[in-house]
């Protein structure tokens, strides 16, 4: 088990889509959400967990067609991400220039897109789904039932998502004030938009094996 889980923690902690849009949610919205963002992020975590434990994303990452298909859905979502970060950039550069705070129903809309925009962007990732499939049968006995040992296994990995990222947020929320200078957030939502858009690159030209 403690195998299972540093390997777990380095994987969860390795840059990706989810640190990045728990990043702009969390400058965009604030802690909430952030935390929101996290939660949807770990509930499309777990339709692929569950999924492998039942056998479920073996069929889907077999048919070529299937994942090409979701491959794509997945990139595209990536890439419109990508380019609101941008746009946010743009925005926040200008409230730089003008002295202007931007306003604070743009707080609570993004907190309302949070958990849909994080649950989207792992539900709709082909690589989440072969992770769980050629990572957890590797932490698996053999003389015992595989699809109880994969439930369990995922919710550990799902409690260490929520507590590295529950972490990862509240030092962003410590920071907040500097971080939410609009020319400081220009500067990280470009970063953002960039990497969600090198993330969707790579994911569109991503193969089955």
């Amino acid at each position: 088990m403690m195998t299972f889980i540093l390997a777990s923690l380095v994987l969860i902690m390795i840059p990706g889509p989810d640190q990045a849009l728990i990043t702009k949610s969390a400058l965009m919205g604030g802690r909430r959400a952030g935390l929101m963002t996290m939660l949807g992020g770990a509930l499309g975590l777990s339709v692929h967990a569950t999924a492998a434990a039942f056998g479920l994303s073996a069929v889907l990452l077999a048919s070529a067609n299937a994942f090409t298909a979701m491959k794509i859905v997945g990139a595209v979502y990536l890439v419109w991400m990508g380019v609101q970060a941008l746009r946010a950039a743009a925005r926040s550069r200008r409230e730089g220039r003008d002295g202007a705070e931007a306003p604070a129903e743009r707080a609570v809309l993004r907190r309302a897109a949070a958990l849909r925009q994080g649950f989207l962007s792992n539900a709709l990732n082909p690589k989440v789904a072969l992770f769980f499939v050629t990572f957890l049968p590797q932490f698996l006995d053999p003389a015992r039932t595989a699809w109880v040992q994969a439930m369990s296994l995922s919710a550990v990995f799902a409690v260490l998502y929520v507590a590295w990222f529950g972490l990862y947020i509240s030092a962003i929320d410590r920071l907040g004030r500097f971080l939410r200078r609009p020319r400081v957030k220009a500067r990280i939502e470009r970063v953002t938009g960039a990497l969600l858009l090198a993330f969707a690159v790579r994911l569109a030209t991503a193969h089955q094996g």
